[in-house]
């Protein structure tokens, strides 16, 4: 998840363990389900697949069985956390390994990184090559950020966008009957809840320098502005960004809660908006249980979700794959590595994960109410509504995202603290061009 991210932040859904595991072929039938024909040579019979420790890899191991014994291929998984699966890719990307055939990949942490390095194969013909698995049925945002100088290097897995989570009954007590649809609305409904609940924040939402950036980036967005512009030059100072910077800043600082951190990243703010002390929140949808769970919400019962606030430039939040997969460019089994990822994202195999609360790159699945039956409506809805107008990044588009994070994510901080963020915006201009130049050299 982005978003929650990310990269993804949302660790909501890791686990802890690290399993390697390896599925025996059941039987051995034609492959007339997962595509044309095999211009590459049928390569080994196993696949080897590298997956990182998330609901979405348990729900697919699961199904794996179906998988081999429709195919005749053997399927072995090799399970990390992110942590581990970044250290694995370091030294076996680098080396050129060729025993890794499907990667598991974040393509807006590391995607730029593999992609200039040649570490993912193209996979522009086969995506347009099996017109039933259908490439066109992907959400356009993730399907920018699996896309490298005009060639498809990943298919998007898991997506999520920025939504507004809000409280039903501190609306209802303040005299609305609709969330807001624009953020001056937001802003105006938020000062007016908080002079009526003391204790209560009108707004809360990350603050830490990195964690913030990407909540913020729906903001930048939706002014007008992005990290980098159209000749890829440094693009946190435009009038724009400077407007975003100082209103995302202003809301924490004015009408978010009394002596707030700099360093909050999701679980922190997730826990004042459920703990009930603030009436509305910006967050990745895919955190969404959290909120509406009893066990972990204080206010499950009251929590309404409404699509992201239109800005001057309009509702424009980040639509991203928060996790792809790609076939290492190394591998001498590409064709069958294909094969896997066909059937790990068609429409069934999207259609499951849905269903088990993991957002997928697929249109038509989000569209389908068995795909949705279990989420709230308004949050189907608002989905719906975001996946028209997303933005495929949320957070600069660079090989050093982390350290990049960092720059643009200064002014943010030195907002809510005060400071005035037309200058820290200046500022982080001039270091992240120089990142810039320094990258790009």
């Amino acid at each position: 998840m982005a978003g929650a991210t990310t990269g993804t932040e949302t660790d909501v859904l890791r686990q802890s363990s690290v399993i390697v595991t390896s599925l025996a072929v059941a039987a051995a039938l034609g492959l007339s389900a997962c595509g044309g024909g095999d211009a590459e040579g049928s390569g080994s019979k196993t696949v080897r697949v590298t997956l990182a420790n998330h609901v979405w890899t348990d729900n697919l191991k699961k199904a794996l069985p179906e998988f081999e014994k429709q195919t005749g291929l053997k399927v072995e998984i090799t399970q990390l956390g992110e942590d581990q699966l970044s250290d694995q890719y370091n030294v076996k990307l680098n080396a050129g390994s060729s025993d890794i055939d499907v990667m598991m990949y974040r393509p807006l942490q590391e995607g730029k990184l593999f992609a200039k390095n040649k570490y993912l194969a193209d996979l522009t013909d086969k995506v347009k090559s099996n017109k039933d698995w259908n490439w066109g049925d992907f959400k356009s945002g993730p399907v920018q950020a699996t896309t490298y100088e005009n060639k498809v290097v990943g298919v998007p897995i898991i997506t999520e966008q920025e939504v507004l989570y809000y409280r039903k009954d501190l609306l209802k007590k303040a005299g609305y009957t609709n969330p807001p649809k624009t953020l001056d609305e937001l802003k105006s409904m938020a000062a007016k809840i908080k002079s009526q609940n003391p204790g209560v924040a009108g707004f809360v939402a990350r603050t830490g320098k990195s964690p913030a950036v990407t909540q913020f980036s729906s903001f930048l967005y939706s002014f007008g502005g992005d990290f980098v512009d159209s000749n890829g030059k440094s693009a946190v100072n435009t009038p724009e960004a400077k407007q975003a910077y100082a209103f995302y800043g202003g809301l924490i600082k004015d009408l978010g809660p009394a002596n707030v951190s700099t360093d909050m990243g999701w679980p922190e703010a997730m826990a004042i908006f459920t703990q009930g002390k603030a009436a509305f929140y910006t967050e990745a949808n895919s955190l969404y249980k959290n909120a509406t769970d009893p066990a972990k919400s204080k206010v499950s019962g009251t929590v309404g979700f409404a699509p992201f606030p239109a800005g001057p430039a309009g509702s424009k939040p980040y639509s991203i794959p928060s996790w792809a997969l790609g076939v290492n460019d190394a591998s001498n089994n590409k064709a069958n590595a294909w094969k896997f990822i066909e059937w790990a994202t068609s429409k069934q195999q999207t259609l499951e994960n849905e269903k088990a609360g993991v957002p997928g790159g697929r249109t038509s699945v989000a569209e389908d109410p068995a795909a949705t039956a279990t989420y709230p409506k308004d949050l189907v809805e608002a989905n719906a509504e975001m996946a028209k107008n997303g933005v495929g990044h949320d957070r600069p588009l660079v090989v050093k995202v982390a350290e990049a994070r960092e720059i643009v994510g200064q002014p943010i901080v030195d907002a809510i603290t005060g400071k005035d963020a037309g200058a820290s915006a200046d500022a982080a201009n001039e270091k992240f061009q120089k990142f810039l130049d320094d990258e790009n050299k």
